[in-house]
């Protein structure tokens, strides 16, 4: 598994993130993307919305969903694939075998490579924003390409992380939406005293 990934590295992912920072890097990318990343650390931004949505009956499904969904990429993507694969960071990667050194705009990451948990998050909580509200879904999956974007800018994973992660995040959102709706139709909403 290693040696694959490492190949992989060397003929996909590398050349594809030193692309970017030749020819995408500049001065407003490096203030924003630093910051844009930071809506996908720990999953804490959409959690604080799920929670949110839970809050109001309207939204309570969509809450419930995005909750689901993100438990599920904890436990089978942080919990299970990062020290499963153990795939080290690009920028380490570069430094382990080619004695390149790559100048980070953020701290140095202490966690596994594979899968990106910033993006499955993201995708996660997009996914079921959209497939419930398009009017909060739509920012919220323009924001998840931001940050899925922004971990490759930043050096901080490969864009086989990413893409993997971006299905999964998706594939999570529909099981996540469906377990909702299942829950949901056991407590069903109680109506007023005036409604029939």
């Amino acid at each position: 598994m290693t040696a694959i990934l490492d190949q992989l590295a060397i003929s996909f992912d590398l050349p594809i993130l030193d692309w970017i920072r030749e020819n995408l890097a500049c001065e407003f990318l490096d203030t924003l993307m630093p910051i844009i990343t930071l809506f996908g650390d720990g999953g804490v931004f959409w959690i604080a919305v799920a929670v949110l949505l839970l809050i109001f009956p309207k939204t309570r499904k969509t809450g419930l969903g995005m909750g689901f969904a993100l438990l599920l990429g904890l436990l089978v993507c942080n919990v299970t694939l990062k020290p499963l694969v153990g795939r080290i960071r690009p920028y380490d990667f570069q430094w382990e075998h080619f004695q390149i050194s790559i100048p980070l705009l953020i701290e140095a990451e202490t966690s596994l490579s594979f899968p990106s948990g910033h993006t499955i998050a993201s995708f996660e909580a997009a996914t079921v924003l959209l497939k419930n509200d398009k009017r909060m879904g739509i920012p919220a999956m323009i924001l998840a390409v931001l940050i899925a974007f922004s971990r490759l800018y930043l050096y901080v994973h490969y864009p086989t992380d990413v893409i993997f992660s971006v299905f999964a995040g998706i594939l999570f959102a529909f099981i996540g939406d469906a377990l909702a709706g299942k829950v949901m139709s056991r407590f069903p909403a109680k109506r007023g005293k005036y409604q029939s």
